[in-house]
């Protein structure tokens, strides 16, 4: 089991990806290759710098901010994230994670890292962003067509609208 993953930046007081004031680590590499993406450098896993699990999760801490899992797709490094999603729980931190994959296809993987992962995250905002359905209106979200879920241990317990 590894202990590195290719972060492309973590930014610090971020008020857009997600409820309240984030930290928001930006994973390297993306599998689906939006149309419109707004950061297609993260599709490249080359393009990340390689950081320790402890490295991201002393960065990414901060007394006064939650934390956001994105890229890229946090899932791409699953096997890693699950790592710095569950430290970085352990510190009380609420989780919010952006994911290119539905809440359905994640489950319906059967892949016992992604789905680890899920069981620490409290919202994912999923599915793909489509240009056809890009709503400036919409918060936490690019397109009409993705959906915020409050997540209880991995399982939906309620999609909401902001």
């Amino acid at each position: 089991m590894t202990d590195t993953a290719k972060v492309l930046s973590i930014y610090h007081d971020s008020v857009v990806d997600g409820e309240g004031v984030r930290t928001v680590i930006f994973f390297a590499g993306c599998e689906h290759f939006c149309k419109g993406c707004h950061n297609p450098k993260s599709w490249n896993i080359q393009n990340g710098t390689e950081m320790t699990v402890k490295e991201i999760v002393k960065e990414a801490l901060n007394p006064i901010t939650d934390i956001t899992l994105s890229g890229g797709d946090p899932f791409y490094q699953a096997p890693v994230v699950k790592q710095v999603a569950r430290d970085l729980k352990e510190h009380g931190k609420n989780i919010w994670a952006y994911t290119g994959w539905t809440l359905e296809e994640l489950q319906a993987s059967k892949d016992e890292d992604k789905l680890e992962l899920l069981t620490y995250i409290d919202v994912i905002v999923d599915g793909r962003f489509e240009i056809d359905k890009r709503d400036l209106s919409l918060q936490f979200r690019g397109s009409s067509n993705q959906e915020i879920i409050e997540l209880d241990n991995g399982l939906r317990k309620t999609s909401y609208q902001k």
